[in-house]
């Protein structure tokens, strides 16, 4: 993961740990090719602001990214657009035809393209966010069946309380039940 923000490095990181992926972040991109060279990476997820998109970290990320997996591509890209820069990096990564989030985004599209990507070079076989409960509280109070993996858009009307309790019933789950962590690049382990 590139990203100079550590706040926004932070929060992707703790979203990718809670689905069991190990995540190595960096905060520059000259770390970031010295990275791609020396790790087994599947996925990497990069704040568009932390680079030049005339780089040649960014011209590396794009032709890695976009070898068809059948060709051998065994590497990802997913840019963070910081919303403030939507207008000065959203055509350039449209035009190379990458994919992308502008921050803030929604958690469920975040995880949506993650899965997406992973699934698209066979890293996993399903997508990797799998709702542990089926909301108990919520559903009732929804009154709605969710019969696929995602909720869909209209379900997220969540009070921040009902939130805050799925994410602590998240916590203990994983505490409950260590998971055996897959790499997404991090070269120590």
């Amino acid at each position: 993961m590139l990203d100079n923000d550590p706040h926004g490095a932070s929060a992707v990181k703790q979203v990718l740990d809670s689905e069991g992926w190990r995540v190595r972040a960096v905060p520059d991109a000259k770390m970031l090719l010295s990275e791609l060279k020396s790790a087994d990476w599947s996925l990497v997820v990069a704040n568009a602001a932390a680079m030049d998109l005339e780089s040649p970290a960014f011209f590396t990320l794009r032709e890695i990214a976009t070898v068809p997996q059948e060709a051998g591509g065994r590497i990802r890209a997913l840019f963070v657009i910081p919303e403030t820069g939507e207008r000065q990096f959203t055509p350039q990564i449209e035009a190379a035809r990458l994919p992308y989030v502008v921050r803030p985004y929604h958690l469920h599209d975040f995880l949506e393209k993650v899965s997406d990507l992973l699934v698209e070079i066979k890293v996993i076989e399903a997508p990797i966010r799998l709702v542990r409960r089926e909301f108990g509280a919520l559903r009732k109070k929804k009154k709605q069946a969710l019969n696929s993996m995602f909720a869909a858009r209209d379900a997220f009307s969540y009070t921040e309380e009902e939130i805050a309790e799925y994410e602590r019933e998240e916590a203990q789950a994983l505490k409950n039940k260590r998971k055996t962590r897959s790499n997404l690049g991090d070269p120590y382990s």
